[in-house]
């Protein structure tokens, strides 16, 4: 009888430490969500936009353009220009440009990030290559738009955004089917 009574107790705890761990990796998103805020680290920009604004003539914001490659990702990924000088309440479009030099078909997402922080609910994406995985076939290069507008109520200390993009090698995860060059 004595063993048994550690044994209930081992399993109490062991199973407290699962439930705990469970719990703690559901609270990681808004924890994680809360530091960015704080540290101001957070750059997701405000999505897609469709309302219809003004343009600021007598304001210009520079927008600067960055293009990293994650671990592993072997595609060249640039920007056609490195920065544009906007008027905010006014479209814009940027191409960034993409090539496969492998020989084989490859996926990849893109995941963008607007600095300063502050600033990232002001940028609006109305078209993104971003939006969608591109999919490119070997020796395949392409121009992908993203379409933007900065929107009036940016905060008037902010004069310079940068938008960056990170690409990332998702051709693992995507079905042999699913391998199409895009139209």
């Amino acid at each position: 009888m004595s063993d048994s009574l550690p044994t209930a107790r081992l399993v109490r705890r062991l199973l407290f430490i699962v439930v705990a761990m469970f719990a703690f990796g559901f609270a990681l998103v808004p924890i994680y969500d809360v530091m960015c805020q704080a540290f101001g680290i957070n750059g997701k920009t405000a999505g897609a936009y469709s309302g219809e604004q003004s343009v600021d003539e007598a304001r210009e914001v520079r927008v600067q353009f960055l293009s990293t490659n994650a671990a592993g990702m072997v595609w060249e990924f640039e920007p056609v220009a490195d920065h544009l000088r906007v008027h905010p309440g006014k479209g814009h479009e940027m191409r960034f440009i993409a090539y496969n030099p492998t020989d084989k078909p490859m996926a990849a997402q893109a995941v963008p990030s607007v600095s300063p922080s502050k600033a990232a609910a002001y940028f609006h994406k109305t078209e993104c290559f971003c939006f969608t995985q591109q999919v490119l076939q070997p020796g395949e290069r392409i121009e992908m738009p993203v379409r933007f507008i900065v929107d009036r109520d940016l905060p008037a200390d902010v004069r310079q955004l940068t938008l960056a993009y990170t690409l990332f090698d998702i051709t693992s995860r995507q079905p042999l089917a699913a391998k199409e060059s895009p139209q």
